[in-house]
């Protein structure tokens, strides 16, 4: 038999010439696609992030972590490369908000006030109300907060929340690795920190005296009393876009709702230490949050299959 006849036959080099083609049309599709999703660099995605293990870091010039793995699958189905700068949380938001980065990631809560002056996607997951307790101490709901040293970081949502518990100390610091030491020397009694990060704290620091615990949502009653106790419930995350990139910000939602469908997101919670069943199902009360805010009125939450 001639091997070499067969290697160049016209059946196999019209088979390659049509995938080679096939492969350039997607190629071309996906560039076109990225130079018209309004990022200040067409074609680059321009992202700040926090340190902020195990949802955003850079290591090696590359991204880490859960926020990181879903943007890079994002970026890689828009066909656009990301260019990363690091900055801490109160910067990543300025940085959206005054369009110095197309977007930023790591935990991020949806807020009202912070969609006044910025876009949300839909979320690419939601956040239990987790803590960070110091020794062996139980506090199971808002009412067992009151009196304690409470802290949490400049500018998280729990700020507002933790300075409206009754006779507590409320304390905000520039990085959760203050909260935790703090947390650890008995200086706080609760840290409120995103869950995944007081988990990956613990393994990584087994010596440091605190514990993984979950807050009792308070109930409507003591939300409709004390408003920004919202933010003691379960939350809606989301990739923070500016306001100039409504497109952006859709095409990156709807990344967000295949990854639910097709089971990529919940690979990725697992990866990094989550229950999908926790962190990719919403509560209740969360589409009404946005409906008629920054979301059409028949908005449903993405959630993985029951």
């Amino acid at each position: 038999m001639n091997k070499g006849i067969l290697s160049h036959s016209p059946f196999k080099s019209g088979v390659a010439a049509l995938l080679g083609i096939g492969i350039g049309l997607l190629a071309a599709s996906q560039a076109a696609l990225a130079e018209d999703l309004e990022t200040l660099k067409p074609g680059v995605l321009q992202v700040t992030i926090q340190p902020y293990m195990p949802y955003t870091a850079l290591k090696d010039e590359k991204l880490v972590g859960l926020d990181s793995d879903i943007l890079a699958a994002i970026a890689d189905e828009l066909g656009l490369k990301m260019e990363v700068s690091v900055t801490d949380f109160p910067g990543m938001l300025a940085s959206v908000q005054s369009r110095r980065a197309d977007i930023t990631i790591g935990g991020i809560a949806w807020s009202d006030a912070r969609q006044k002056v910025g876009l949300f996607t839909d979320p690419p997951y939601y956040s239990p109300p987790a803590m960070a307790v110091h020794g062996s101490a139980d506090y199971p709901d808002v009412k067992s907060l009151e009196g304690k040293a409470l802290g949490t970081v400049t500018g998280y949502v729990w700020a507002k929340s933790i300075a409206q518990v009754p006779n507590a100390s409320p304390h905000t610091y520039p990085t959760a690795d203050s909260v935790f030491q703090d947390l650890s020397s008995g200086r706080l009694d609760v840290g409120f920190l995103d869950p995944l990060l007081i988990i990956y704290q613990q393994k990584e620091r087994p010596d440091m005296k605190f514990q993984v615990k979950y807050l009792t949502p308070p109930s409507a009653e003591e939300v409709k009393a004390h408003p920004d106790y919202q933010y003691f419930q379960p939350y809606m995350t989301g990739f923070y876009l500016p306001k100039e990139a409504p497109k952006l910000t859709k095409a990156v939602s709807d990344q967000i709702n295949a990854m639910y469908k097709d089971g990529s997101l919940a690979a990725l919670v697992t990866k990094w230490g989550g229950d999908p069943k926790q962190f990719l199902v919403p509560s209740p009360e969360m589409a009404a949050q946005r409906r008629g805010v920054d979301r059409p009125a028949d908005w449903s939450p993405p959630s993985i299959a029951p």
